[in-house]
């Protein structure tokens, strides 16, 4: 399966968090599996973690380091993936994680999260 992993679900990944819930980690380790993270990830890390949000305890640079480390595969952000935001249902406020649903159903990959919100986007998406 190809996975692309939201925001905690990538930085609980990279930490051995605890919150990452069994079958997230799961999935991540089958060795089956291909796992993708958003440039729109990398830039909501650099971001909150340059505002001192106690939820990004890593700089961009740090996340994207370690990123690279495991494997994952990075994916940039489209003019198509942008474009795709503007189809997509209000339910959700974030605007990188409705860019990150735009770019899971664009790909397509299985959007992996613990956010159900962000997940009722596609029935595709894996609530972990």
């Amino acid at each position: 399966m190809n996975l692309l992993l939201d925001t905690h679900v990538a930085l609980w990944a990279i930490a051995d968090d605890p919150r990452l819930s069994a079958q997230g980690r799961q999935l991540i380790l089958d060795p089956h599996n291909h796992i993708v993270v958003s440039a729109a990830t990398v830039w909501e890390i650099a971001i909150k973690h340059g505002l001192g949000k106690g939820d990004m305890p890593l700089s961009g640079v740090e996340a994207l380091g370690y990123f690279d480390q495991a494997g994952y595969q990075l994916l940039p952000i489209t003019a198509q993936h942008a474009a795709a935001v503007g189809a997509l249902p209000p339910i959700h406020r974030d605007p990188f994680d409705r860019l990150l649903a735009a770019q899971a159903l664009i790909e397509p990959l299985r959007l992996v999260t613990d956010d159900a919100t962000l997940a009722s986007y596609s029935d595709t998406s894996i609530l972990i």
